[in-house]
C-alpha cells in the first residue's frame, strides 16, 4: 500500500491564525474558510482541478487588509505540500499546464526542486473582483514558492477580465501541481535529481 502523502499545519501570528490539512492523493474535496469569499472560491477551484483534498480555516486581520491572510495561506500551503512530499522520491517534479477560461489563457509552469523562485507575468492592472484586488494573487504565489521550495512561472497570455484571469491561474495551478506530484513508476522510488537529493 502506498504511503499517504498528507500534512497538517498550524500557523499562529498576531496577524493570522491558520489551520490547514492537505492530502495530495485526494479526490478534490475542499473545506475552505478564510473570511475572503473570492479567495475561498479560488482555493476551491485549485483543489478540485488538482485532485487534492484541502481544508483551510483562517482568521486574519481583514479589517486592516486581505494581504496578510492571502500571503499567510500561501506560506502554509507551501509548507504542507513540501511536508507531504517528504524526500520527493518517485515524483515527476516538473509540470506545466495551459488553461483557457473564456477570453483568458494562462500558462503555469512549476519545478518542485527546492529552488524557490517566482516569475509572475500577469498584467491585470487594478483588477478588482468586488473588494478583492487580484494583485494579491502574486503575493500568494510568492509565498507559496518560497515555502514550498518551488520554481513557479505564471504567465497570462490573453485576457482582461479580473475574475477570469484569477480563475484561469488557480485552475492551472491545481492541474500543474497534480502533474508535478504524480508518481512516475519508471523512477522506482528514486529522487528525480542527478544530485540524489531535493531536500
Amino acid at each position: 500500500m502506498a504511503e499517504q502523502r498528507i500534512a497538517k499545519k498550524i500557523r499562529n501570528t498576531t496577524e493570522t491564525q491558520i489551520k490547514l490539512e492537505l492530502n495530495l492523493d485526494g479526490s478534490g474535496n475542499a473545506d475552505i474558510s478564510t473570511g475572503i469569499p473570492f479567495f475561498d472560491h479560488m482555493l476551491e477551484l485549485f483543489t478540485h482541478h488538482g485532485m487534492i483534498d484541502l481544508s483551510v480555516k483562517a482568521v486574519g486581520d481583514l479589517s486592516v487588509d486581505y494581504h496578510h491572510t492571502v500571503e499567510d495561506v500561501g506560506i502554509v500551503l507551501g509548507e504542507a505540500v513540501k511536508e507531504a512530499l517528504g524526500n520527493k522520491a518517485g515524483i515527476r517534479r516538473y509540470g506545466f499546464f495551459l488553461l483557457p477560461m473564456d477570453e483568458c489563457l494562462s500558462r503555469f509552469v512549476m519545478d518542485l526542486g527546492n529552488r524557490p523562485h517566482l516569475v509572475y507575468q500577469v498584467d491585470s492592472g487594478l483588477g478588482m473582483v468586488r473588494d478583492f484586488n487580484i494583485v494579491l494573487v502574486r503575493e500568494f504565489f510568492q509565498a507559496f514558492a518560497n515555502s514550498a521550495g518551488a520554481n513557479v512561472h505564471v504567465e497570462l497570455l490573453h485576457g482582461d477580465e479580473p475574475h477570469h484571469i484569477a480563475e484561469s491561474i488557480f485552475k492551472a495551478f491545481g492541474r500543474t501541481l497534480d502533474v508535478c506530484t504524480t508518481v512516475d513508476l519508471r523512477r522506482a522510488g528514486q529522487v528525480p535529481s542527478t544530485k540524489g537529493n531535493l531536500s
